[in-house]
């Protein structure tokens, strides 16, 4: 004799009705957007000049331009030192007094047994 399949409750459905939901929310807003118009470099030369004179604040290109560079390079030594600074946290002391790349928390390969 089978029996019937059991409905699985628990709390899954809850967040799957919050998702559920909250694709129709998003898929709603993206459908009635107005993106408007695009926008282009009317009358430049070249894209790239005219990009190149609106990052680096100069009246040659004829773009309107804001400064760009500062910022750009303040979050380039922002990201470069937090990438260093993880690299540091993500060494470990050995006994010796050196440093020991993370491993997966295994056995050494000459202690432990067949792998």
């Amino acid at each position: 004799m089978t029996t019937r399949p059991r409905l699985y409750t628990s709390g899954r459905q809850v967040i799957g009705l919050v998702a559920f939901v909250l694709f129709g929310v998003l898929a709603a807003v993206f459908l009635t957007a107005d993106f408007g118009a695009a926008e282009t470099f009317a009358g430049a030369e070249g894209i790239t000049a005219a990009i190149g004179y609106a990052m680096f604040n100069l009246d040659a290109g004829s773009v309107p331009s804001e400064g760009f560079l500062v910022a750009f390079e303040i979050i380039d030594v922002v990201l470069l030192a937090a990438l260093a600074a993880a690299v540091m946290l993500a060494r470990r002391e050995s006994e010796s007094g050196g440093f020991l790349p993370l491993t997966d928390g295994g056995e050494d390969e000459g202690k432990g047994g067949d792998r």
